[in-house]
Parts: C-alpha cells; structure tokens; sequence
C-alpha cells in the first residue's frame, strides 16, 4: 500500500487541470459570443439603412409613374383632338380644291409625258430651258404653283417651237476611239441630230453624241441641214422614229455576218458552189466553143479538122473507107464514145456537188440544234440571244445548201443537155457515113453481079 498516496496527488493534479481548462473555455466562448452580437448589430443597422433608402426610392418611382400616367393622357386627349382637327381640315380642303385635283391630274400627267419626250429629244442640245420645273411638277405631290405652271406652258412652247427649227451647234461628241471631242452638228428640229457624215445618236443623259454603227443613203448631212436652214428644198430620208430605225438598222446583219453565222459547214459549202461553179464555167465555154466549131465542120465536111470532135470522126471515117461496112460502123462507134466520155467530162463530179451541198446544209442544220440545246443546258431558255447562234447556224447552212445545189443542179442539166445535142449530131453524122459507106459498096457490087 505504498503507492496509495501517489495515486492520491496524481488524482488531485488532474483535477485542478481539468478546472483550469474548464475556465479558459468558457471565457473564449464568451468573448466570440461578444463578438458575434456586436457583428449582428452592425448588419442589422446596415439592412435597416438599406430598406430605408429602398423606400424612398419606391416612393420617388411611384411618383414618377403617377406623373409619366398624367402627362400619358394628356397626350391622348391631344391626339384624339388633332385627328378631330385633321379631318375637320381635310373635309374643308376637299371642299376648297373642288375640281383642283383633277386639274392636278391632268397637269402632272402632261408633265409626265413632256419629261418623256425631253429625255429621248435631241432638243436636248439647246432647247431645254424649263427640264427642271417639268421634273418638280413630276415628283410634287401638291397643287402645284403659278410658276410652276408658267414653267410647264414655257417648255411646250419651247418644244413646239424647236420642233420646226434648224440649228447649229457645238456638242460632245465620242469618236471610234472613245474619245470626246467638240464637234459641229445640226439638230434637225426634234426628230434628229447630223454632221458631216450623217446622222449622230444622242445621248440626253451624259449630253454626248455618238455616230451610228449603219447608215442608209441619201441621209441628210450638216451641207443639207444648212442648205434647209436656208430656205432651200431638199430631198433625204428623215428617221421619224428618232434613232429606233437607226439602231434596228445597225442590228440587221450584212451578207458576212450571215455567211459567218454558217460557221465551218458554211464555209465548206460555198467552196463546194465555187469549185462547181468554175467546172459549170470551164465546161460551158468548153462546150459552146466545140459547138461552134462542129457547126463550122459541117459547113465544110470534105476537109476534115482535129480541132472538133466531128472533124475527128470524119478523119476516122476517111481512114477507114478500106475497110468494111461493119468495120467501119464499129470505128466510128469507138471515135463517138471517146469523144462523148471527153464531152461529159466534169459533169458527173458537178452532179456530185450539186447533191452534196444540200446534205451539208442538212449536217449544219443538225449541228445548230446540237449547239442550241447545249445552251439550253447551260444557261436555260429565258434568253433567246443565248440561243441566236445556234438557230442561225442551222437556219443558214440550210439556205446556203439550198442555195449552191440549185444552181449547180441548173449547169449541170444545162451543161448536160449541151453534151446531149453535141452527141446526137456525131451519132447522126456517124451513122450517115456508114449509111453512106453502105451505099457505095452496094453500088460496086450491083455492076459485078451483072457482068457475072
């Protein structure tokens, strides 16, 4: 029982720790809890500072909306008197303007129709003082005013008045290289613009003038628009439609044009109607100057010439007297058919060519719609330009077909007809000499026969 009083001081030691420790905590505690109240005071005040200018800021908005409210029917009240007001107003212009607005109507109408005819006028070179009143009369959308109306009478006045006047002026004009220059031209009353070579086309908006592409005869120049200006008369075609015919004019296509729009099958056949023409040519004059030297042959049958054919087979008849009559009928039958194979010759390749060409018009034909089906493919069929092209190449090597086999067919059938005549009087004069051969040898024989 020794240890019985250290187990005694060990256990009055742990109690007096556990004492103190218990005190130290609880003093923490107390300070946090200090702590934490003054902490909420201070947020409470802040919230209680916050929710007051919270309410004052209601209260101002409140106002703000009750006054925004007031001055909203106000305006509304202001409203519904100014639509009162406006139709009371348009009820007493209505009944002030009576007939004004037709008026109106008629006048801006006329307007219309006169800033029309300024814009595609040539009186645009010095006879357009009043354009801009016309173009304000256009676009007002009221009554319009006495000046107004001044300056709309002034400028169809003016037209009327230039309408049958001569002048000469200095305008822009834009040259083949597209330069603008100062140039003279005379403005042949409202239907046309000219100068030295004929007539100009106007520009009304840039105020420039250009020649046209094509021209037709006897057009009127500045010598004739001066000879006019002068009182004299003088005779020239005047294009009424102010510059359309002139344009369609340029659009018509020259005989190039449309042996061009033939393409490569074009081309081949018109070569084709050439080399059938020159052959047509060299065979007809062949055979006109065999003719008349077959004719001069037989005013002179005794003497025998190789220039002709029938001089040939008189030369062969004369060589074959010797013989007999069936020998000489064959000879003369082989001379007739050399010289009417030398007579056709030419004539077989013409019909050839004469056949061939309508054929090729038929292939361009159907290389056009080949080509205009494509453009269809690519580009649709809501432009017939796009289409123009292939159209006109089918169209053309037709007539170009059509063209060169007529007339080859026509020389061939004319060139062949004379070959024809040619062969019938050596068939003729052939079978004449045999007849005559015959005879000859008849009489020989009958007198033998008698001696005997």
């Amino acid at each position: 029982m020794k240890f019985a009083p250290v187990f005694s001081v060990l256990a009055l030691s742990l109690v007096s720790f556990t004492a103190s420790a218990s005190t130290d905590l609880v003093g923490t505690a107390k300070t946090h809890s200090i702590e934490q109240a003054q902490h909420d005071r201070n947020r409470e005040s802040v919230f209680k500072l916050t929710e007051k200018e919270l309410t004052e800021l209601k209260a101002k908005l409140s106002a703000q909306r009750s006054s925004i409210e007031r001055e909203n029917e106000q305006l509304t009240d202001t409203f519904s008197q100014n639509e009162d007001r406006l139709a009371r107003l348009e009820e007493q212009l209505r009944l002030e303007t009576g007939s004004l607005g037709e008026v109106f109507g008629v006048v801006r109408q006329t307007a219309k129709e006169l800033e029309a005819e300024l814009e595609n006028s040539v009186t645009g070179v010095d006879a357009q003082s009043q354009k801009e009143v016309v173009a304000e009369i256009t676009a007002a959308t009221r009554l319009p005013s006495m000046p107004q109306l001044t300056g709309l009478w002034k400028a169809l006045e003016e037209q009327i008045k230039a309408s049958g006047e001569v002048t000469t002026n200095t305008i822009r004009y834009i040259d083949g290289d597209g330069q603008v220059v100062e140039k003279t031209a005379a403005r042949l009353g409202a239907m046309g613009l000219v100068d030295e070579k004929g007539y100009l086309n106007w520009d009304s908006n840039k105020s420039e003038a250009r020649a046209f592409i094509n021209q037709p005869s006897n057009i009127p120049t500045l010598a004739v628009a001066e000879q006019i200006a002068a009182g004299d008369a003088v005779t020239m075609i005047v294009d009424p439609s102010r510059g359309v015919l002139l344009e369609q004019l340029a659009l018509n296509p020259s005989l190039s044009d449309r042996l061009r729009a033939g393409g490569v099958v074009g081309q081949i056949i018109l070569g084709l109607l050439a080399i059938g023409l020159i052959i047509a040519l060299v065979r007809g004059v062949t055979l006109t100057m065999t003719r008349q030297k077959i004719k001069a042959q037989l005013k002179n049958p005794q003497q025998p010439s190789e220039n002709n054919p029938l001089g040939r087979i008189l030369t062969v008849y004369q060589q074959g007297k010797v013989h007999t009559v069936e020998a000489l009928e064959l000879r003369l039958l082989e001379s007739i058919v050399d010289e009417q194979t030398s007579l056709e010759r030419g004539l077989s390749m013409l019909k050839l060519l004469a056949a061939l060409a309508p054929m090729l018009g038929l292939l361009g034909t159907v290389t056009g719609m080949i080509e205009t089906f494509q453009v269809i493919t690519q580009f649709g069929n809501g432009d017939p330009k796009v289409m123009a092209g292939g159209i006109s190449m089918a169209l053309v090597t037709t007539v170009l077909g059509l063209i060169a086999a007529m007339p080859l067919l026509l020389a061939h059938n004319i060139l062949s007809t004379q070959a024809e005549s040619i062969r019938n009087i050596l068939e003729k004069q052939g079978i004449g000499l045999v007849a005559q051969q015959a005879e000859s040898d008849l009489e020989k024989q009958i007198p033998v026969e008698r001696a005997a």
